[in-house]
């Protein structure tokens, strides 16, 4: 069936626990969309028939979790919507940069992180890439280049004091070209089910000094910047222009790609842009992308792979039907019967 672009879904339900707990995707921290995201990927994960997968509680008991796929369903590639894209996820891993940071089980077993689906979205980009360039011209602004590399989970140089000196990375990078011949980047944040409330890094007196010299900002200092939900946007901005100051690119773009249910994303980068100058020359340029635009945009020219996508990702509409089978028990006690005295004659 093909995805309901033209029929989204504007708001995402409080689910109630009885449907959660019937897909075992009952954690009672979860946010709204992550809470509504867990339960779409358990869908997901029964309507393939992988088998499901478990994790270990703080109290120390193992718990079967509807959102992740067994071990051995991840290791024949079950979080990949492609035999291809698990190929390329596999030789990623295995080829990682010095330092890179991929969590073998995550990336292969949890349905719900932004890992695989940073594969899943752009792993196609990177056997294609005239498409790529394509895809690139209808999603940024003033976009002329032609993409030449993909590169996942990538930094011009991890702890190197030139950039952020840590260990900071993108999820994935395309180099490119133009007519012209600069040379540029477009360096993606992908974002699923992320909160933009997770744990804070320690941060680095150099933070500061790119701050200040980097021209990106209203108010190089202010604290907003360094605390969430805005600092990890904060921080690869930085890591991006330095790439550009060191002399490694002309021009550049950080993107970040996010469902549009996803508040806390959608907050964060609005905030975020409140603080930025106006684009400019040899500045790398902000972008936020919904992942919904993003596959319109694919579906232009690979029908299947958008309508994959969507419905991995995006479909709500089936998070919907969930609660419609359930309807009846939509948070109401069942209203007792009362038994009839009998009579006191009565035999």
């Amino acid at each position: 069936m093909a995805p309901e672009f033209g029929n989204p879904i504007h708001q995402l339900p409080l689910i109630p626990a009885g449907v959660l707990n019937k897909h075992c995707v009952h954690e009672p921290l979860d946010p709204r969309f992550r809470s509504a995201a867990r339960l779409l990927q358990a869908l997901w994960r029964e309507d393939r028939d992988l088998a499901i997968g478990s994790y270990i509680g703080e109290d120390g008991k193992r718990r079967k979790l509807g959102s992740r796929i067994s071990e051995a369903a991840g290791k024949g590639g079950g979080n990949f919507l492609t035999p291809e894209i698990a190929h390329t996820a596999r030789r990623e891993a295995a080829y990682r940069e010095i330092g890179a940071l991929i969590y073998a089980e995550r990336l292969a077993t949890n349905l719900l992180s932004s890992m695989p689906l940073a594969f899943n979205l752009l792993a196609p980009w990177g056997h294609a890439l005239e498409r790529a360039s394509g895809y690139l011209i209808e999603l940024l602004p003033a976009f002329t280049g032609a993409a030449r590399r993909l590169l996942f989970e990538h930094s011009p140089g991890r702890g190197n004091p030139k950039f952020t000196g840590d260990y900071t990375a993108f999820d994935a990078l395309i180099r490119y070209s133009d007519g012209q011949g600069r040379n540029g980047f477009v360096a993606f944040e992908i974002k699923y089910s992320e909160s933009m409330r997770e744990p804070m890094p320690e941060l680095k007196p150099r933070y500061d000094e790119l701050s200040n010299t980097s021209g990106l900002f209203t108010d190089p200092a202010a604290a907003a910047l360094r605390t969430n939900p805005l600092q990890q946007l904060w921080r690869e901005h930085l890591l991006a222009q330095s790439m550009i100051d060191h002399g490694l690119y002309d021009e550049g773009y950080l993107v970040v790609i996010a469902p549009a249910l996803n508040y806390h994303v959608q907050d964060a980068t609005e905030i975020y842009q409140t603080y930025l100058c106006e684009p400019a020359d040899n500045k790398v340029g902000f972008v936020n992308l919904t992942l919904e635009d993003v596959i319109a945009v694919l579906r232009l020219s690979d029908a299947a792979h958008a309508d994959a996508l969507y419905h991995r990702y995006c479909d709500f509409w089936l998070v919907d039907g969930a609660l419609e089978l359930n309807a009846p028990t939509f948070g109401l006690a069942r209203p007792r019967t009362r038994q009839r005295r009998k009579p006191a004659n009565a035999g």
